[in-house]
């Protein structure tokens, strides 16, 4: 910015920012003198209209995600050095646990889920798209079907363009260039005595986000 940038957009979740912004969450709030501006990560944009719409329609109590997550650039094709131990071995052949901030940043667009969820990582051996396991407990009675239902009626309204829902019997690689956030998958919603809930919803982590990306440029060069 001292070279003379107005707006700065860091793709990945950023501390000191002025604003963090999830398209279809909280992208309404952003505002002309935010000028620099986080758009979270791939998996946030992928959880946080999942948890919006459980979080407005049932409540959530408490919840905890797994990302089922492809390896990415800082991984390495052989085993070498890496701050994280695990990170540093073979991606093309192993799965590795590890951490992700995705499920406590959602208070950054969501305050009403403030340390409710936390999360993890597992980086698997495919080149593109992930998923995320969303285990959660809501402060009413569910079932799969009114779970499935708010979603397709999300999907349909407010979060168009961002959240899709699938009942197709799909893989990964069929979500390959998918632009959506996140692509809740309906047939694998579970839920136990009305409460203890699981959901599912695939993205593409680099060509979903990366639209999210090109949209939060052109709302902000609407701003200007």
């Amino acid at each position: 910015m001292e070279a003379g940038a107005k707006k700065v957009i860091i793709s990945a979740p950023a501390k000191e920012v002025d604003f963090t912004v999830v398209q279809g969450v909280n992208s309404k709030d952003l505002k002309k003198d935010h000028n620099i501006i986080s758009n979270g990560s791939c998996t946030t944009n992928c959880l946080a209209p999942v948890a919006m719409v459980l979080e407005n329609t049932f409540g959530i109590e408490y919840g905890y995600m797994t990302t089922i997550h492809s390896y990415t650039g800082d991984q390495k094709l052989l085993d070498t050095l890496h701050k994280d131990l695990r990170r540093a071995r073979a991606s093309g052949d192993a799965m590795i646990p590890t951490s992700t901030g995705a499920a406590k940043a959602m208070s950054l667009v969501l305050p009403s889920l403030k340390g409710k969820l936390d999360g993890t990582a597992i980086r698997v051996p495919t080149p593109n798209v992930s998923l995320i396991d969303l285990t959660f407990v809501p402060n009413k009675e569910v079932s799969s079907e009114s779970i499935n239902d708010a979603m397709i009626k999300a999907a349909k309204g407010p979060l168009k363009g961002i959240l899709a829902t699938n009942s197709a019997p799909l893989v990964s690689k069929d979500f390959n260039h998918n632009p959506h956030s996140s692509i809740f998958d309906l047939t694998q919603t579970q839920v136990i005595k009305g409460k203890f809930s699981r959901v599912l919803s695939w993205y593409d982590n680099e060509w979903g986000f990366s639209n999210r990306m090109c949209d939060t440029a052109i709302q902000i060069a609407g701003l200007i």
